[in-house]
């Protein structure tokens, strides 16, 4: 494994998803600006929103001062040796860190000291996968508290929502996750949904599912036509971006579903703000980069 080429790369990866917002993101932000009326603060907000965009990929900058979570996904070769690869992650993130790409942003929830260069115990967040493959496929979401504060977790039923267990009973679940969050978590966002699974791997699949680009729809057709039917009704929500009013409340959303228990049916919304910060690479088993993703 050569080192300098696995963190360079991984560190270019880090820089761009800070700075740079995806090119799915920002049409569907330009989108929402044509929707709404002119010269309204929903208008407003979304032309702020474009024109932090393009100063932050211009002048290399980060999208946001809170540089959030980061979490990788990676997808490796069987028999790949992942302690080394994680241990070239972690230099990188403390390398971005140092160079005003990330906030030193990761605190000790006990004594509450600061870790100055986001190294710590699970931080940052890296999962490995391994599979039939020769080259190493690398996700990065940066997620901000803000975003991550407004997500919300279901048991069904749920008497107070109506919601049964069964899609109809999801739907409200995640009307109302939107409804709670109003504009809290920096809206127009997106939604990650996890139906099933225990509580944590509720959290993680709901997370796993902004790796999808904006638009695109699950391959269950009942999965994908709740993903419409949801974002058709956010719209008649009227919180619009920031909280101010409008149309644009969501920008997407994507479910998943896992197996459960006969006596849990977990329902579990996570919440990404406008700066939705996600990239990807695939690169050789050199580290040496094939291509960029997204």
């Amino acid at each position: 494994m050569k080192e300098n080429l696995w963190e360079k790369n991984l560190f270019d990866l880090i820089r761009r998803t800070s700075t740079d917002l995806p090119a799915d993101v920002e049409a569907a932000l330009r989108r929402a600006l044509n929707s709404e009326k002119k010269h309204s603060p929903a208008a407003w907000a979304l032309e702020t929103m474009l024109a932090n965009a393009a100063a932050s990929r211009r002048r290399d900058t980060p999208l946001c001062q809170d540089t959030g979570t980061l979490t990788f996904f990676f997808s490796v070769p069987v028999g790949f040796d992942t302690n080394a690869l994680s241990a070239r992650t972690r230099t990188a993130v403390a390398k971005a860190t140092r160079a005003g790409y990330l906030r030193q942003n990761t605190v000790d929830s006990v004594s509450g000291a600061l870790y100055e260069t986001n190294i710590a115990h699970a931080a940052p967040v890296i999962h490995f996968q391994q599979g039939a493959r020769k080259d190493v496929d690398v996700r990065l979401v940066m997620k901000g508290g803000g975003c991550e504060n407004v997500g919300r977790q279901y048991s069904l039923p749920d008497a107070a929502l109506g919601a049964e267990r069964d899609l109809e009973g999801v739907r409200r679940c995640v009307l109302d996750a939107l409804w709670q969050a109003q504009g809290l978590g920096c809206a127009p966002g997106a939604l990650g949904v996890c139906i099933g699974g225990d509580r944590a791997t509720g959290y993680e699949y709901a997370k796993v599912q902004f790796l999808h680009k904006l638009g695109h729809r699950s391959r269950i057709k009942s999965l994908a036509r709740l993903e419409r039917r949801i974002l058709l009704d956010a719209r008649e929500l009227g919180i619009g971006p920031m909280g101010l009013g409008g149309r644009t409340t969501l920008l997407g959303v994507n479910i998943g579903a896992l197996s459960r228990l006969p006596a849990s049916y977990f329902v579990t919304v996570s919440y990404m703000c406008w700066a939705f910060r996600r990239r990807g690479a695939v690169l050789g088993p050199e580290g040496g980069l094939h291509r960029w993703l997204y």
